[in-house]
């Protein structure tokens, strides 16, 4: 049996509040552990392995990505994406040039079929390697089954019920470990696999190890998810621009936003694209070199406003001349190229490296090749270069092998958190029983436990709405009678 240890003894009557509040801490990190923890298993493994998604990609594509490198010049970008346009006959969407000399160049085309493809090409020969998905490579596929991106909103709404949760389970968790004057299973692990105080010391003993980290991505991954994180991008990118704080935006904006084409940063997601084709109508520059009228940030030009007939726009650049224009402005190698949708699109270079001083986004007026917009991590606001910085950890981005090293640790911890527990609960479960913790007696404390979570979750509404539920069926379930369980 479970001896619930006591506060301070010289305190009248608190070793009979302390239990209570023990017991109704205990429940709801049941209760958080009950729904959380396939999640986590789940979420543990995927996030592991995508941790080395470059790896991966690098052994399972290799024959597409890598090429032997040539004494001969690189082909011309157009040479390349006619070659995989005559493979695959379409229109060239996006072209990323090769980031090395030993890689490939990449075309996604969406076919006559309707299919979107990426069309690896020879760099060197014109030839070409071979094609996969749009988003189709292994690397990807692991990334999406971490999001259940595959299955429905329901489902990816899950994802972030199970987040919220694991915060609960990080904060319920330290109390429950606090020593309150124990020496043993704080840091150690007591008795052997047979006994269950091996499995509860090992499961607080891991928890202290990688608990703060798991704190730390539930809350890097909330950004991502599929209520909160939306309605949190749009707030944080202000007026529904999307463009970071500090980039002055006078130039005429359409419709079409940066995420539609590619796969952007999460401070980008709501970022328009500018037009092409209306150098003569961007006002003057301001002392900090960004066009503007009045210096306000994130507007476009006003409403309502006459806008004057422009003589007739001249060609527009090839796709030779847009890359050549990117390497002069001095994007990081591996950038990519969203191609112009329409008279008024313009040329689109982003590029996301591990550095995020590096990341950087440029938009290009498709007629004259001048920089419309150019945005860099610089540039974004506190909470975006915040959240930016943490996602980036969060992917394992950030410091190299040793971040890939803490993430595998910390997910391997996760594994073993969540063993830990099934193996103590089926130690300490009643034949027949579910082993739900014993109730407090004081009903109030129980109530204001719950309240104390509420007020997290009216932060994630998810959560909230899932916590409300799981009240209500402890209440149906248990309510009425009292439940002393074996401990």
């Amino acid at each position: 049996m479970t001896t619930f240890p006591s506060a301070n003894p010289a305190r009248p009557g608190s070793r009979n509040r302390f239990p209570d509040l023990y017991r109704a801490v205990w429940r709801w990190h049941f209760y958080a552990g009950l729904l959380v923890l396939p999640f986590l298993i789940w979420l543990a493994v995927t996030g592991g392995l995508y941790v080395f998604k470059n790896q991966i990609d690098g052994f399972f594509h290799q024959q597409l990505m890598s090429v032997a490198a040539a004494d001969t010049p690189v082909r011309a970008p157009t040479e390349l994406a006619a070659a995989a346009l005559a493979a695959h006959p379409g229109a060239l969407l996006k072209y990323t040039p090769p980031a090395g000399p030993a890689r490939s160049a990449e075309a996604l085309v969406s076919t006559i079929a309707g299919e979107r493809l990426v069309v690896f090409v020879d760099p060197y020969r014109a030839r070409v390697l071979g094609t996969l998905p749009d988003g189709g490579s292994v690397a990807w596929t692991i990334r999406k089954l971490h999001s259940l991106k595959y299955f429905s909103p329901i489902a990816r709404g899950a994802i972030e019920i199970a987040a919220g949760w694991a915060i609960l389970l990080v904060l319920t968790g330290i109390y429950l470990w606090w020593p309150r004057g124990r020496s043993g299973g704080v840091v150690s692990v007591r008795g052997t696999p047979a006994k269950r105080v091996f499995w509860r010391d090992l499961h607080a003993v891991t928890g202290l190890g990688v608990g703060g980290m798991v704190l730390f991505l539930a809350l890097t991954g909330m950004p991502w998810s599929v209520l909160w994180g939306q309605q949190i991008n749009q707030w944080a990118n202000g007026n529904n621009f999307g463009y970071p704080a500090g980039v002055r935006v006078q130039v005429p904006m359409s419709q079409v936003r940066l995420a539609e084409g590619e796969s952007t940063t999460w401070s980008l997601q709501q970022a328009q694209l500018p037009q092409s084709g209306h150098e003569g109508h961007q006002g003057h520059e301001d002392h900090d070199g960004h066009s503007g009228h009045d210096g306000h940030e994130g507007h476009t030009a006003h409403a309502g406003h006459a806008v004057p007939d422009v003589p007739p726009l001249p060609s527009a650049l090839d796709l030779d001349q847009a890359v050549a224009a990117f390497d002069r402005l001095g994007l990081a190698p591996g950038y990519a190229v969203q191609m112009p949708r329409g008279p008024k699109g313009v040329y689109s270079g982003s590029v996301y490296p591990a550095d995020l001083a590096r990341q950087r986004v440029v938009h290009l007026d498709q007629y004259s090749g001048k920089p419309l917009l150019d945005m860099s991590y610089a540039d974004y606001g506190p909470m975006g270069r915040t959240l930016e910085w943490g996602i980036n950890v969060h992917l394992g981005m950030e410091w190299g092998v040793f971040n890939q090293a803490l993430l595998v640790v910390t997910c391997l911890g996760i594994v073993l958190l969540c063993a830990s527990a099934a193996v103590m609960w089926w130690k300490r479960r009643p034949a027949g029983g579910l082993g739900v913790p014993p109730q407090p007696a004081n009903r109030r404390l129980q109530a204001g436990v719950l309240a104390l979570l509420l007020v997290g979750g009216a932060i994630f509404p998810l959560v909230g709405a899932s916590m409300l539920i799981m009240a209500l069926l402890d209440w149906l379930a248990f309510g009425r009678r009292a439940q002393q369980t074996p401990a």
